[in-house]
C-alpha cells in the first residue's frame, strides 16, 4: 500500500462487480479476437477484465454487457497474466463514467458515491 493509505497503482477505488461482456478490439478486422468474458472489478472510469488473449498497452478496446447495453471504448492500461492463456486487463474509459444498469441494484447511488461512502 502507499504512504497515503491507497493501493500503489490504483487512481480509484473499485467495487468487486462480476458481469459478463463482450471484449473486443475497437477496430477489428473479420477475424479479430472478440470473447465473451467477465469483468473482475469496477470503478468510476474503467474495469478489470478476463481475457484469453494477451493485449498491448495502449490498445484500444470494445467492452459491450452482455445485456445489450452501451458499448465503451476503453484503453488497454495493463495486462497481467495469470496462468495459460489466461489474463487479466485494466481498463481505463477517459472522462466518461460508466452508464451500465448493474451499478443501479447499489440502492439507486451514483458510484461516485458508493465508492466514497466505502471504508478502506
Amino acid at each position: 500500500m502507499g504512504s497515503d493509505g491507497r493501493l500503489s497503482g490504483r487512481e480509484e477505488r473499485r467495487l468487486p462487480i462480476l458481469m459478463q461482456v463482450n471484449l473486443a478490439p475497437a477496430r477489428r478486422a473479420g477475424g479479430e479476437r472478440c470473447e465473451r468474458t467477465f469483468t473482475d472489478n469496477i470503478s468510476p472510469h474503467g474495469i478489470r477484465v478476463q481475457s484469453t488473449s494477451a493485449w498491448r498497452m495502449g490498445e484500444q478496446a470494445e467492452v459491450t454487457p452482455a445485456k445489450g447495453e452501451v458499448a465503451m471504448l476503453g484503453e488497454v492500461v495493463y495486462c497481467q497474466r495469470i496462468g495459460n492463456d489466461r489474463f487479466f486487463l485494466g481498463l481505463k474509459f477517459r472522462n466518461k463514467d460508466i452508464p451500465w444498469s448493474i451499478l443501479k441494484r447499489f440502492n439507486g447511488l451514483a458510484l461516485m458515491d458508493i465508492l466514497c461512502a466505502m471504508r478502506w
